[in-house]
């Protein structure tokens, strides 16, 4: 029997977000990985192209990974309450609950971050706590079944840290090198510790104003529920 990936998107979701990890899950034999979306219309992703979902809320398996990919579409899809319901419909049977970036918040208006600890993309881990989450220092945080990674890029660490999981060392060993997953940025500032001042001085206005968008997103769930 298959092991369900179940990645629902939506519109402005960041397609290495979910692709990241997609294309790692793919290597693992009795895995499926099933993109859902609310309708089978065309998705649009934060970089302009399209991805069609192979299923709807309503023909979609039953999850026994949910992987909840992030993106600018989350301030809206935190209040999407068709989305909400689907993934905390697949959450209670799924055996682990994982998001990637700020896919940590469609989790946490689903409920399932409350008392746990967490980490998304760097810029948003001011309002984990608005989710009732413990933000915890990490590229990868596991908190029981919940596994959540850090911004973009994470989602290929992560994806290889969920395959050793389940799966064994081996097969992620062996993923990994089939995929030459080998990183060697040419910069070292891929993280505000390791950024020069003046790129984050350039950057950080960005994310101020993206964190002031998620709380008040969290803020307006809140009052509707």
């Amino acid at each position: 029997m298959a092991f369900n990936i179940v990645i629902p998107v939506f519109p402005g979701v960041t397609q290495l977000d979910f692709t990241g990890p997609a294309q790692m899950f793919a290597y693992v034999p009795d895995a499926k990985t099933c993109v859902v979306a609310e309708s089978s219309d065309t998705i649009q992703t934060d970089s302009g192209f399209g991805v069609v979902p192979g299923y709807d809320f309503e023909n979609c398996p039953q999850a026994d990974l949910i992987c909840i990919p992030g993106g600018p579409g989350v301030f809206e899809a935190i209040n999407n309450q068709a989305l909400i319901a689907f993934v905390s419909h697949q959450c209670d049977s799924a055996q682990y609950l994982t998001s990637v970036c700020t896919g940590a918040f469609i989790l946490g208006a689903a409920g399932r971050l409350k008392g746990k600890k967490a980490t998304t993309h760097w810029g948003y881990t001011g309002a984990l706590a608005a989710c009732g989450a413990t933000f915890t220092p990490g590229r990868i945080v596991t908190d029981g079944n919940l596994i959540t990674a850090g911004g973009v890029t994470s989602g290929i660490d992560f994806s290889l840290a969920v395959i050793a999981q389940i799966w064994g060392e081996k097969l992620a060993k062996s993923i990994q090198l089939r995929m030459e997953y080998n990183p060697g940025p040419p910069f070292a500032g891929g993280h505000p510790s390791r950024s020069e001042p003046a790129v984050l001085e350039e950057v950080q206005p960005f994310y101020d104003k993206a964190l002031a968008r998620v709380l008040a997103a969290l803020s307006e769930r809140k009052e509707k529920s």
